[in-house]
C-alpha cells in the first residue's frame, strides 16, 4: 500500500525496481535453470576429479599395472572418439547461436546433427569394450596385470558413457520441444552447458586412463 491508502503498482516504481511480492526470476544475475546446471557441472566435475585422483593412486601402487592399449586399433580409436566430440562440442556451439539468433531450423539442425555425434561416439565406446571383453578383460580380472585395471576402467569410461547417453536423451528432448514451442532457445544454451562439460571431461580421461597405458 501507498501513503494514499492505493495499490504499489509496477509502473510507478522507478526503471528497474519491483513491487513487493514480485518474485524475482533468480536471486542471482543467472536464470534459475542456468544456476541449477552450473551446480550440477561443478559437483559433477568434483566427482570426477575424485573418482580419477583414485584411479591415478591405484595405478601407482599396483606395480603390474597392465599397457594394454596398442595404436593400432586401440588409440586410433580413441583418435577417433575425440574428434568426434570435440566436433560435437562445435556443432552444439553454433545450434545454441543459432537459438539465440532465433534461427529455429539451424538450431534444430545442429543440435540433432550433435545428437548423433554422441550416439556415434557411443557406439564406438560400446564396441570397445566389447573388444576388450572378448580379451579377458572383466571387472576383477584380465590377462595382462593387475585386477583392478578392469574395475577401473569401466567405472570411469562407464561413467562418462552414461554422462554422453543422458546429454543425447536431454539434447532430444529439448530439440523436440523447441520445435514445438514449449522450450526458448535460453534452454537450448543451458543444455549446451551440459554437453561441453561432458566433452571437457573426455579430454581428462584420454590421457590419464588410454595414454599413460599405451602399449611399449
Amino acid at each position: 500500500m501507498n501513503p494514499a491508502g492505493g495499490t504499489v503498482s509496477e509502473a510507478n516504481l522507478p526503471l528497474g525496481a519491483h513491487a513487493p511480492g514480485i518474485l524475482e526470476a533468480s536471486p542471482f544475475a543467472i536464470p534459475s535453470k542456468k544456476l541449477v546446471m552450473w551446480l550440477f557441472i561443478i559437483s559433477d566435475a568434483v566427482t570426477f576429479a575424485a573418482i580419477l585422483f583414485a584411479y591415478g593412486y591405484i595405478k601407482n601402487a599396483s606395480p603390474n599395472w597392465p599397457e594394454p592399449f596398442k595404436f593400432s586399433p586401440s588409440i586410433l580409436n580413441v583418435m577417433l572418439m575425440t574428434f568426434i566430440l570435440v566436433s560435437s562440442s562445435l556443432t552444439m556451439l553454433i545450434a545454441t547461436r543459432a537459438a539465440k539468433a532465433a534461427d529455429k531450423a539451424g538450431a534444430l539442425r545442429w543440435t540433432f546433427i550433435t545428437v548423433a555425434g554422441g550416439i556415434l561416439f557411443a557406439l564406438l565406446h560400446i564396441r570397445e569394450w566389447f573388444a576388450l571383453i572378448g580379451e579377458g578383460v572383466r571387472l576383477f580380472q584380465n590377462p595382462w596385470g593387475s585386477p583392478l585395471f578392469g574395475a577401473t576402467f569401466f567405472a570411469i569410461t562407464g561413467l562418462h558413457l552414461t554422462h554422453v547417453i543422458g546429454g543425447v536423451i536431454a539434447l532430444t528432448v529439448v530439440a523436440l520441444g523447441y520445435k514445438r514451442g514449449r522450450y526458448k532457445a535460453d534452454d537450448i544454451e543451458i543444455w549446451s552447458l551440459y554437453w561441453h562439460f561432458v566433452d571437457l571431461v573426455w579430454m581428462f580421461v584420454v590421457p590419464m586412463v588410454y595414454l599413460l597405458n599405451v602399449a611399449r
